[in-house]
């Protein structure tokens, strides 16, 4: 436990300074996010790039840790492993920068977390099985742990993408998600110290670049940001041994709100519209309806957490309980929101 903690506070640390060095670089070099566009809710240029410090300070920590002890690799985790997860970040990371400078269409900038996704795939990541949650355990092929995994990863890396909309909101959620893998990871039942030791690292990363991301943000998590946070969740889940339901619970309500958002596009508009971004996602109406960018932020890390420590006492099928509730508390909540968006423009 000391050594997780030591390591998560390492993270921590160069997440911290890296911030800080990748702050100026992006004020430097002139890559910064203009609120030039309707659905922007900031006021004033502000540096991007953030996700570059946080992958830094991940890669950095996690060959800091391969290089000097096996801990890392104790259990079903291999070296291989972690070289697809770096190479797949890095990825993201390059793909992002890339974007932020040429605000890339959107059938561009899916082609990094695409190659992401394959990559970690071909580097062995994978779900060999899945708790039935009406009893026993689902054994998948390859060729369906492969499709499983591509899809679960992107998935989380657009709900995190559409979720960073608010000063460190989509760092806050991912936060808690890595936390509740952490926690997972140290019961009796799941006792796995290398994840534990995995989501230590995560949880130090993103903290270090929150720090800088909290209202009122100095720097933003960048294209590349947003979806390197909701990966490190996927795939945390998925080497973790299959507890999506884990990280379903805790990124919940952004995921239901980005099915709710695409739903709604497509019906107004049909494929072209998805993709055209607006302020109709829960938190902006939230925020429109004069909840501060914190007070947003706290209403979903309480339901985050609230839904992520359940999955530490429920069951497989208790997990699916709290799912459906899930879906109908964002159910009343879309609609209550909606409704009073209308009874403001009478």
């Amino acid at each position: 436990m000391t050594t997780m903690i030591a390591w998560g506070l390492f993270a921590f640390l160069l997440s911290f300074l890296a911030t800080v060095f990748v702050k100026r670089l992006a004020i430097s070099i002139k890559l910064v996010d203009k609120p030039e566009k309707p659905r922007k809710v900031h006021k004033r240029p502000t540096a991007q790039l953030g996700g570059l410090a946080i992958f830094f300070a991940f890669a950095a920590t996690v060959i800091g840790v391969l290089a000097s002890s096996p801990n890392l690799v104790s259990g079903q985790i291999t070296t291989q492993h972690y070289i697809g997860v770096l190479l797949a970040g890095l990825i993201l990371i390059i793909g992002g920068i890339i974007d932020d400078r040429y605000d890339l269409p959107a059938h561009s900038s899916i082609i990094a977390p695409i190659v992401a996704s394959l990559v970690t795939i071909l580097f062995g990541i994978e779900v060999e099985k899945l708790t039935n949650p009406f009893g026993g355990v689902v054994y998948l092929t390859a060729i369906q742990s492969n499709i499983l995994v591509f899809v679960w990863l992107m998935v989380v890396m657009y709900t995190t993408k559409f979720l960073d909309g608010l000063d460190g909101l989509a760092t806050s959620i991912s936060s808690v998600g890595a936390l509740m893998v952490f926690l997972l990871s140290m019961t009796v039942a799941y006792y796995q110290p290398d994840v534990a030791l995995l989501s230590a690292i995560v949880i130090g990363s993103y903290l270090g670049f929150l720090f800088w991301n909290i209202h009122p943000a100095s720097i933003f998590l960048g294209e590349g940001g947003s979806t390197l946070v909701g990966f490190l969740i996927g795939v945390l889940a998925v080497i973790s041994g299959g507890k999506l339901a884990t990280a379903l619970l805790v990124l919940g309500i952004p995921l239901l709100d980005v099915v709710w958002v695409v739903l709604r596009r497509f019906k107004q508009g049909g494929l072209r519209r998805i993709v055209h971004g607006d302020k109709k996602h829960l938190h902006h109406r939230l925020f429109s309806l004069g909840w501060g960018q914190n007070r947003v932020i706290l209403l979903y890390i309480i339901i985050a957490t609230i839904f992520g420590v359940s999955t530490l006492f429920l069951q497989s099928r208790e997990k699916l309980v709290a799912l459906i509730i899930l879906c109908l508390l964002m159910f009343l909540g879309a609609t209550f929101l909606v409704q009073k968006e209308k009874q403001n423009k009478v």
